[in-house]
């Protein structure tokens, strides 16, 4: 059993696709076992996108992502992170394969709805930057 994060970004909460991304999941057979809305602080953004702070894009990410409420869940079966990473789509929505998430619903390269962890190390970072091992039911 693999576990990863998922992010629906300010842009999908404020598009109201929070249930329509939930239910991609879980008809694709994945579980949801944490799930919370908060909204992050510029340094709470930045802390967790610290990994690309020489990037040119780390400001207007972190801006971004502290602009309004986030939904985070961690999710959980088999090739998790796999599935998650097929069913976002690719990370500019416009090489994103029709019926993705982000395909279907971003309208910029960081504002693309959602994030999801890359491998299981970065899995495990992110998600216990949100969550503590109560708050998860597997």
């Amino acid at each position: 059993m693999e576990r990863t994060l998922s992010i629906i970004k300010p842009d999908g909460v404020r598009k109201n696709v929070i249930g329509e991304v939930i239910r991609r999941f879980e008809a694709a057979g994945i579980h949801i076992a944490a799930m919370k809305m908060l909204r992050l602080t510029k340094a709470e953004a930045q802390g967790f996108y610290a990994v690309h702070k020489e990037r040119p894009f780390f400001d207007s990410l972190t801006d971004f992502m502290s602009s309004g409420p986030i939904v985070v869940m961690v999710m959980e079966g088999e090739e998790v992170i796999k599935k998650n990473r097929e069913l976002m789509g690719a990370t500019n929505f416009k090489d994103a394969a029709p019926g993705t998430i982000r395909r279907d619903f971003a309208t910029d390269i960081e504002q693309n709805v959602v994030h999801g962890s890359d491998a299981p190390e970065t899995a495990a970072f992110e998600i216990s930057y949100f969550f503590n091992a109560l708050e998860i039911c597997s």
